[in-house]
């Protein structure tokens, strides 16, 4: 069992920016991926990057842009979302997810957060 805690997300106008934490306890050993997805309001939960824990391989939805960065720091058992130029279309709850492998299946789940942009 993997336990996520995330911090971060917020309110901003849009073309601002938000940085999303998560850091995750437990057994991480067969966890080769973690992850962001969001869930807009009457919509499906989507990923929006993903990255495996040698940070070699990235994932990103097209949606990002080149406006998302996600990183991860391996001492502190973290993984971070850097969302820059944010639009309303942005809006949801952020979730991170801890994966079997970077295109494969997300076991863990953190609580979510927040993320409010407005025009």
């Amino acid at each position: 069992q993997v336990q996520l805690v995330e911090s971060g997300g917020g309110a901003v106008q849009a073309g601002g920016s938000l940085r999303l934490s998560c850091t995750a306890s437990g057994d991480t050993s067969d966890r080769e991926a973690m992850g962001w997805f969001r869930q807009a309001p009457g919509k499906e939960r989507e990923l929006v990057a993903a990255i495996t824990w040698s940070g070699n391989d990235v994932l990103y939805e097209g949606f990002v842009k080149g406006r998302f960065t996600i990183s991860i720091d391996n001492a502190a058992n973290t993984v971070s979302l850097q969302m820059n130029s944010l639009e309303p279309e942005d809006t949801g709850v952020y979730y991170c997810t801890a994966g079997l492998g970077i295109r494969g299946e997300y076991v863990d789940w953190g609580q979510g957060t927040q993320v409010t942009v407005s025009s």
